[in-house]
């Protein structure tokens, strides 16, 4: 049950009550002007975007596959990050359709181009 829907199962039960159910009608006019408004990128996303676009130009340039310490050896902005979140930025690339993946000796490599059976379409999604 959704918090809208228990705000109106207790309006009518306390129909009664003008004064409680006012409440009730602002509370859940409030939840369904919430639920409908756009939402802004946080910070961490909008960095993520710039992120991901350097290292889609970098392994673009690049005629090799790269490893994830390759990558943040050589794309700037990255030092310091961690391996896992610059594996979360190109797992993001991928799923994008902007690069692909090749393991080779069970070590992931990175390279510019399209996976094919993994980029999701919206063609997929019809």
């Amino acid at each position: 049950m959704t918090k809208i829907e228990m705000l109106t199962s207790i309006r009518e039960a306390v129909s009664t009550n003008i004064e409680m159910v006012e409440f009730l009608n602002h509370e859940i006019e409030l939840l369904q002007r919430k639920a409908v408004t756009p939402r802004k990128p946080t910070a961490t996303q909008i960095e993520n975007t710039g992120l991901r676009k350097e290292i889609a130009d970098f392994l673009f340039k690049t005629e090799t596959p790269q490893t994830v310490k390759e990558i943040v050896a050589n794309v700037e902005g990255l030092e310091g990050l961690s391996n896992q979140r610059v594996t979360h930025l190109l797992t993001a690339l991928r799923k994008a359709g902007e690069i692909k993946r090749t393991v080779i000796k069970k070590v992931p490599y990175y390279e510019y181009g399209v996976e094919e059976g993994y980029a999701t379409t919206e063609e997929e999604e019809d």
